[in-house]
């Protein structure tokens, strides 16, 4: 459910961005240091959000690297402390196999009587 109103904010962040945009289609110069630049406003308005993206994403991808790294390295950490202790967690039942197992065994003195 996160990730559809994550796409629905960005969708409509789009939509915002390029109404922006194409209200403001005047030429502006831009300084770019070694020289000046008369461009249309939309596209330094659409070059600046897509650069804006790409820096978002690659550091959510470097981000992302760095947690597998880390639960890799935490996993192995893990592996190596249950073989040195011989500690071997148990596994929990679900919930609805509990309640199955429930529900048996509140049926099981009904059918004897």
């Amino acid at each position: 459910m996160k990730m559809q109103w994550s796409l629905i904010a960005g969708l409509l962040f789009a939509l915002l961005t390029a109404i922006f945009a194409v209200i403001n289609v005047d030429p502006v110069q831009v300084n770019l240091l070694f020289a000046k630049v008369s461009i249309p406003l939309i596209l330094l308005i659409i070059g600046c959000t897509l650069i804006g993206g790409i820096i978002v994403g690659s550091y959510g991808i470097y981000r992302q690297y760095q947690m597998q790294k880390e639960i890799k390295s935490l996993a192995g950490q893990l592996i190596h402390i249950q073989e040195v202790t011989g500690y071997t967690p148990e596994i929990p039942q679900r919930e609805t196999e509990a309640e199955s197992q429930d529900s048996e065994s509140d049926r099981a003195p009904e059918e004897s009587k």
